[in-house]
């Protein structure tokens, strides 16, 4: 099978919708840890943000496509400003990077005393020059090269010069360490045009549209503007090894506008005590629509089969202040089966919702799981024949995650079920009566399944790290859509 890959470049400049708010709070501290007139002593010719003033939440917003990088030292008391520095290159097996300055040409100027090439870590701020980096600074870039998914560093020594910049050595940071006392919270779109796709089944097509470009996979396909939409037609997939041969198809699409959710909440008595935020989230939310049908008879499984058609991935990058913080996200889109294989099904529905799922952090109760969905479908058609079940569902999993640190997993499956209790014919549809042959009762059910967990890495926000994933929890509904027991 030949896997290809689609790079699209083009859509949704706000896939909002019906994206729930953010949910979780942020205690504001008593104040910033250093007044936006405390300019640092060294570092990258820094400036304060506007919205950097002692006590002002940070705006949290898309990035701009120049997106600048952060530099926090300790002349600057812990806080974060823009710098004209950038990473021109990162290797991540030996965690060196390369540091240019981008208003002096292709090179940094020259590391100051007390920051030589083979000086040992030293305190923040042990270095002190406009445009130059030191032992100590902490600092995060959009995404570089080397560094895909953005990087979170504090350089531990400064190597030395050289023709393509200064090279420096690196050790893993945490945002606690440029955000500080600040507050903040947003909910930004994902913009589509920066996803990848790869096609796993051969008939997979793809859809967006944004303001400015439409792009169309299906002939005739009417995208919302603002949405990313996947079309799939498959043969059901088939459980290895077993004698009943898949003669099902299922074929819709998924149609989906994620939304990153993050928040921070720095200073107050629980953050003194832990040493990180007093409060944090991550979380991916948005609106969800669905259709699809399953057409034939599925194939014996105890367990669902499943079998992935597409893999989107994205790097956007919220603008949280003067910071670039860098959000890896990936979806992927999946079809999932499961029957006796003895009842021959045409069932089709449309679905409609929102979604969100993510991780708040409290200093008394840590981190925990969020995860909400609202689904609503439409007058389904469907007829069974033969006693038996199957069920159908086109999903997805999507991962949320910073700096290519993995965080949130939340798996959102809506699917459609059908039942029969003996041999039966049976019909329904919008406007029409339930009709049946032979004395049987039979249904078709609608629900969803929302399930998933969190991941260590999250504790990039500077919050205590746990030894295990935490589990969502399975959120579960389900609603009758049709039945019907009748004489024939």
């Amino acid at each position: 099978m030949r896997i290809r890959k689609w790079h699209l470049r083009a859509l949704m400049p706000a896939l909002t919708a019906s994206a729930l708010l953010l949910t979780s709070g942020c205690s504001s501290g008593p104040g910033s840890s250093a007044s936006s007139a405390a300019a640092p002593a060294g570092g990258a010719e820094a400036s304060a943000s506007p919205a950097a003033d002692a006590g002002s939440p940070l705006a949290v917003a898309a990035a701009p496509a120049a997106t600048p990088t952060a530099l926090a030292t300790g002349g600057s008391g812990g806080r974060a400003h823009r710098s004209t520095l950038k990473v021109s290159s990162y290797d991540s097996r030996t965690r060196r990077a390369v540091i240019t300055h981008t208003s002096k040409g292709t090179s940094a100027p020259p590391s100051t005393p007390g920051a030589t090439a083979g000086t040992p870590s030293g305190t923040p701020g042990s270095s002190a020059g406009p445009g130059r980096i030191a032992a100590g600074d902490v600092l995060a870039s959009a995404p570089a090269p080397g560094a895909p998914e953005g990087l979170l560093a504090k350089v531990t020594k400064v190597i030395g010069d050289r023709g393509d910049g200064t090279e420096v050595q690196t050790a893993p940071a945490t945002l606690d360490t440029l955000l500080g006392d600040d507050t903040a919270k947003g909910t930004v779109p994902v913009d589509p045009s920066t996803f990848t796709v790869e096609k796993l089944l051969p008939d997979v097509r793809v859809s967006w549209a944004r303001t400015g470009g439409i792009h169309s996979g299906p002939e005739g396909t009417k995208v919302p503007l603002g949405s990313l939409r996947v079309d799939v037609r498959a043969d059901a997939p088939t459980p290895a090894g077993l004698p009943v041969a898949a003669d099902a198809t299922v074929a819709g699409y998924v149609q989906v506008a994620p939304e990153v959710d993050f928040s921070y909440g720095g200073g107050g008595s629980g953050a003194a005590q832990q040493g990180g935020p007093a409060s944090a989230y991550l979380g991916v939310s948005g609106d969800w629509t669905s259709q699809w049908s399953l057409k034939g008879r599925a194939a014996a499984s105890v367990k669902p089969t499943r079998l992935p058609f597409a893999k989107l991935h994205a790097d956007p990058v919220l603008q949280v202040g003067p910071i670039p913080v860098v959000v890896n996200l990936d979806l992927t889109c999946y079809l999932e089966v499961s029957g006796d294989g003895t009842a021959t099904v045409s069932i089709e529905q449309s679905l409609k919702g929102g979604f969100k799922a993510g991780g708040s952090f409290g200093p008394a109760k840590g981190w925990t799981p969020v995860n909400e969905s609202t689904m609503s479908g439409t007058p389904v058609r469907a007829s069974l024949s033969a006693a038996g079940n199957v069920k159908a569902a086109l999903g997805a999993q999507a991962t949320v995650g910073l700096y290519g640190m993995v965080g949130v997993t939340a798996d959102l499956a809506p699917y459609l079920r059908g039942e029969a209790s003996a041999t039966v014919t049976a019909a329904t549809g919008s406007g029409t009566r339930p009709t049946a042959a032979a004395v049987a009762s039979w249904g078709v059910y609608g629900g969803f399944d929302l399930r998933g967990a969190l991941q260590l890495q999250l504790s990039v926000f500077g919050t205590p790290v746990f030894q295990r994933t935490i589990p969502l929890g399975a959120l579960h509904r389900e609603w009758k859509l049709a039945e019907g027991g009748a004489q024939g």
